[in-house]
C-alpha cells in the first residue's frame, strides 16, 4: 500500500482526493487551515489510513515515514482569498511551498504531483489554450500573487528534475466544481448557488460575456491519479478540465432555473483587473495520453453541487 502526503488536504480538491484514495492509500493530510477546513476532513479521524499534520509548507516539513507519492495541492485558490492582505502568503506558499515539496519529494525519492492551474495562461490571446502557449499574464496586476505564483512553482519543477533527477508531475487545472467548496470561497458557481439558496443577488461581473470550462471534480480526481501514476517520463504539464464552454451569464441562468423557488435577479457590477475574458482547455494531450475526456454535463454536476450546498447551508441554519 502506496503512502501519499497531500497538501492542502483539507480544501477542496484535497478533501475530495483523500475522499478517492482512502481506501487504497496510506493517506497523511497536510494543511494549516488557512483556507482549508477542518471540518471537512473530520470523518477522516480515526481511519486506520489516515494521519494529520498541521503545518504551513512555506516551513520545511520533516516527514520519517517512507513516502511514495505527493500531491501538493496548498495553496489559496480563491480571488478574494489571495488578492490583498494574503497575496504574499499566496506567493509564498507557491514558491517557498514548492522549494519544500520538492526537497520532501528528493528525501524520499517520491514522485510529486504539482497542482497547477489555468491561471498561468493569464487573459489568453490564444483560444483553446495548448500547453505549448505561454499565456498573456500581468506580472504586477492584482491576481500576480497567484498567477506568477503558479509559474514560478512549475519552473522550479523542471530545475529540480534537471539537476537532482527529481519525479516531477505537473497538471493545470481549469475550473471546477463540486462538493466540498466552501460557502464563501468567491469562485463563481459557488457564489451564484449560495446567492441563490440564499435569495440573494446573483452578482455577474462585467456584463456576464466571458466564458469558463467547468468541471466536475470527480471526473478530475480520476485524471490527477492517472497522472500521478504514469511512467516517469510523462511530466506535463497536461491541461485537465472540461473543454465545454459557457458564458458566466448562462451559467448564472443555469442555476437560477433549477431553483424556481428562489427570488434572486442577476445584478451587474464593474469587471475586475485582470479577470480573462476567455477560459478553455484544449486537452488534446490528456486524451492521447490518457484517453481522459469528461463526460458528466454541466447541468449533471450543478444538480450534485446544489444538493450539497442545500445540506451545508440548512446545517449552518439551524
Amino acid at each position: 500500500m502506496k503512502t501519499v502526503l497531500i497538501t492542502g488536504g483539507a480544501g477542496f480538491i484535497g478533501t475530495n482526493l483523500i475522499h478517492y484514495l482512502i481506501d487504497t492509500h496510506k493517506i497523511i493530510c497536510v494543511d494549516n487551515f488557512i483556507s482549508g477546513s477542518e471540518e471537512n476532513i473530520q470523518c477522516f479521524y480515526g481511519h486506520q489510513n489516515f494521519t494529520f499534520i498541521k503545518h504551513n509548507i512555506i516551513e520545511p516539513l520533516e516527514i520519517e515515514t517512507k513516502i511514495d507519492q505527493i500531491y501538493n495541492l496548498a495553496c489559496p485558490a480563491s480571488p478574494p482569498f489571495y488578492q490583498g492582505k494574503n497575496a504574499l502568503f499566496t506567493t509564498k506558499t507557491c514558491i517557498l511551498g514548492m522549494i519544500n515539496m520538492l526537497e520532501l519529494a528528493n528525501k524520499h525519492n517520491a514522485t510529486v504531483l504539482q497542482a497547477s492551474t489555468s491561471e498561468v495562461y493569464g487573459d489568453p490571446l490564444e483560444h483553446p489554450q495548448k500547453e505549448t502557449y505561454f499565456g498573456n499574464v500581468n506580472p504586477n496586476g492584482i491576481r500576480s500573487c497567484y498567477d506568477e505564483g503558479k509559474r514560478a512553482a512549475e519552473s522550479l519543477c523542471f530545475t529540480y528534475k534537471s539537476i537532482f533527477n527529481t519525479k516531477i508531475k505537473i497538471v493545470r487545472i481549469f475550473n471546477t466544481y463540486g462538493e466540498y467548496m466552501d460557502i464563501d470561497d468567491g469562485r463563481v458557481i459557488s457564489n451564484f448557488i449560495c446567492q441563490t439558496l440564499q435569495n440573494k443577488d446573483v452578482t455577474l461581473y462585467g456584463d456576464g460575456s466571458q466564458t469558463r470550462s467547468f468541471c466536475y471534480i470527480q471526473e478530475l480526481l480520476d485524471i490527477l491519479v492517472k497522472v500521478m501514476n504514469s511512467e516517469e517520463e510523462i511530466t506535463g504539464p497536461i491541461n485537465i478540465g472540461n473543454p465545454s464552454e459557457f458564458s458566466i451569464k448562462e451559467l448564472a441562468e443555469t442555476i437560477l432555473a433549477k431553483l424556481p423557488q428562489s427570488s434572486s435577479k442577476i445584478i451587474y457590477k464593474p469587471l475586475p483587473k485582470d479577470d480573462p475574458t476567455q477560459r478553455q482547455p484544449d486537452i488534446s494531450l490528456a486524451k492521447k495520453l490518457f484517453h481522459w475526456e469528461p463526460h458528466i454535463t454541466l447541468s449533471e454536476g450543478l444538480d450534485k453541487t446544489i444538493a450539497y450546498f442545500e445540506k451545508k447551508l440548512n446545517v449552518i441554519k439551524v
